[in-house]
């Protein structure tokens, strides 16, 4: 489904909605702050961002938290279990009431798409910043990535990334489709037959995993997402991680320059072994550094600072 048309809104459902030149300008912001922002340098001191997860998560929510503590933003975490949604409130009207209280920014991840896409229809008083909504949209994780990428590699322009693993049920291979393909990225895919999404195939070629491994410049891992499946998938971790985690050998069939990236979380011995996860050709803790420099951009953006 097409994010909405949100023309001169600062919104952030998903990277679809975003031309070349506004993922450059977010990823120019974020590179700006990685290199000059120090303790004490807070801009947006005084305003106010709402963090609502309804779904568990660690390294964005702590990203975003971390962002907006750096640029000074005065931080409210939402619980669910203990906020009015547990009586039947709807997240309209939550976001509608913090947005009286003073919060310009909800920060929101929801396992359902269609609450965080309603929100954007309607006027909250918020802008609106997705942190990962069903397996649909996950826009700050695949700027994330692109940040990455361009720091690595510098001119991406005919890089292909293979994503590998998932694919059916990751809402980081869609917004990293879209993401990717507008800086010239060749994207290919792979996994298990029963985790394929024939409709993503027509975007991005489907290719054997060690094929896939071959051509790439670029091997992104994906959690398999037990969670969002009903039917058992394999009968162990050993037996996924033989046929579809990242070894050392097949470290060693990638292109000599070719890196490692995993969006998280990643389990070791699963999608990836335990001594490839620190290898010197893996980005995956170097990502999560890099969520903090995009996170603060994305804040930016949605606040109406930054070079707009």
């Amino acid at each position: 489904m097409a994010t909405p048309q949100l023309a001169g809104s600062s919104h952030l459902f998903d990277t679809d909605q975003l031309s070349k030149w506004e993922l450059e300008e977010i990823l120019e912001r974020a590179a700006y702050w990685e290199q000059n922002w120090r303790p004490g340098l807070g801009p947006y001191q005084g305003r106010f961002v709402a963090n609502l997860f309804f779904e568990p998560s660690t390294r964005t929510r702590f990203s975003f938290e971390v962002a907006e503590k750096k640029l000074g933003l005065e931080v409210l975490n939402f619980s669910e279990e203990v906020s009015s949604t547990a009586k039947g409130e709807s997240i309209y009207d939550t976001v509608k009431t913090l947005a009286s209280l003073g919060v310009e920014v909800a920060v929101i991840r929801h396992r359902e798409e269609k609450a965080i896409r309603e929100l954007l229809t309607r006027d909250t008083g918020c802008t609106i910043i997705n942190a990962g909504a069903g397996k649909t949209a996950h826009p700050t994780q695949a700027l994330l990535d692109l940040y990455t990428m361009k720091k690595h590699f510098g001119d991406m322009t005919g890089l292909t990334v293979a994503m590998v693993g998932d694919i059916r049920h990751s809402r980081v291979v869609r917004s990293n489709l879209w993401t990717l393909g507008k800086f010239g990225i060749r994207v290919i895919l792979s996994g298990p037959d029963s985790m394929r999404d024939f409709e993503l195939e027509k975007i991005a070629p489907y290719y054997s995993f060690e094929e896939a491994i071959r051509q790439a410049d670029v091997v992104m891992m994906l959690r398999v997402q037990l969670e969002r499946h009903d039917e058992k998938l394999f009968s162990s971790a050993e037996e996924y991680c033989k046929n579809y985690g990242l070894t050392g050998d097949r470290l060693q069939m990638m292109k000599p320059n070719a890196i490692l990236m995993h969006p998280g979380p990643f389990n070791r011995g699963v999608e990836v072994v335990a001594e490839v996860v620190e290898h010197p050709r893996s980005k995956i803790f170097e990502q999560k550094a890099n969520g903090v420099f995009i996170r603060m951009a994305v804040l930016e953006r949605a606040l109406g600072g930054g070079r707009r």
